[in-house]
Parts: C-alpha cells; structure tokens; sequence
C-alpha cells in the first residue's frame, strides 16, 4: 500500500500537480466539514431526541437537588449544583441540535443573558474551587441562579420586559 502511494505521488508529481498543497486542501477540507459530518452522524429521530432531552433534563434537576444536601460544603455544593445546570442546558441541545442552540445564544437578543449566565458559572465555580468561602459560593449560587432565570426568560417574547415591568413597580417607591 505504501508503494502505492509513493507510485501516485510521482504520477502528480510527474503530471505537474503539488502533492503537499492537494493534501493540505483536503486537510482543510476534513476540518471544514467537521460540523457537518457531526450533524450528519448525529442524525437523531424524534423519539430519541425527546429521551435525550427527558434523561439530560431530569440528571440535570437531580443533580440541582442533590446539591443541596452538601449545602455546607462549598466546593461539592458549586459543583453539583453548576454540573446541574449544565445538564440541564445541554438538555436542550437534544431537541433544537447544538449549533442551532449556540446560534440562539449568540443571537442579538439574548447575548447579553448568555454572557451574565455564562459568566456566573465562572464565578461560582471559581468561589466554590479556588475561594471556597461559603458565603461567596452562596452569592455566586444565587447570581448564577438569576442568570439562569434571566437567560431562559429571553426565549419567551416579552418576559424579560414583563419581569423589569413588574420589579420596576414592585420595587419603586417614593419616600
């Protein structure tokens, strides 16, 4: 096989063709089509879309719970809880497909809550690992927790407006 290929490197040799750019092309070729060879292998019926969903979903929400028996334990409680929610939206990934999701996440709209979601995840997981103070693990908790709200409140036309519409009022007062 190896003579084979030393044999057809010399035909394009001979014939006037470089043997480095054409595998270089097809190189990036294979990378460029990496994501669609994804797509294309990952081809699920709807069946199996809706128990990937079901299952990630629902690991995803026990794990949330869970985490709240090792409460007092901030690097096991930032873990569990941060590894629930990440579950629990990849969950969705089964059901809209993976680059369709990180489309909608980068989407004008909602880039904004992405990033404040994103970003508190970084944020607890980096109290709960490396400052491991309870109280900061439970403020970074709970702004990843409103960063969740907020991110899934920006797939539902006009909820983000009708929560800042409702706290506005709630929270507006005149002494």
């Amino acid at each position: 096989m190896d003579k084979m290929n030393q044999a057809i490197e010399k035909m394009k040799m001979l014939v006037g063709m470089e043997v480095e750019d054409e595998e270089r092309a097809a190189e990036e070729e294979r990378s460029l089509s990496f994501m669609e060879d994804l797509n294309q292998n990952c081809a699920l019926s709807t069946k199996q879309r809706f128990y990937g969903f079901a299952i990630c979903l629902s690991a995803g929400l026990t794990c949330t719970l869970l985490s709240m028996l090792v409460f007092f334990n901030p690097v096991k409680f930032g873990i569990t809880f941060t590894l629930g929610n990440l579950m629990a939206l990849g969950s969705t990934a089964f059901l809209i497909g993976p680059r369709r999701q990180v489309t909608m996440m980068l989407d004008p709209a909602r880039i904004y809550a992405t990033a404040l979601y994103l970003a508190s995840i970084i944020i607890a997981l980096f109290c709960a690992l490396y400052v491991r103070n309870k109280l900061l693990t439970l403020l970074a908790i709970i702004l990843e927790f409103s960063g969740l709200i907020w991110y899934s409140l920006s797939y539902i036309p006009f909820a983000r407006t009708m929560v800042s519409k409702v706290f506005m009022t709630c929270f507006d007062t005149e002494f």
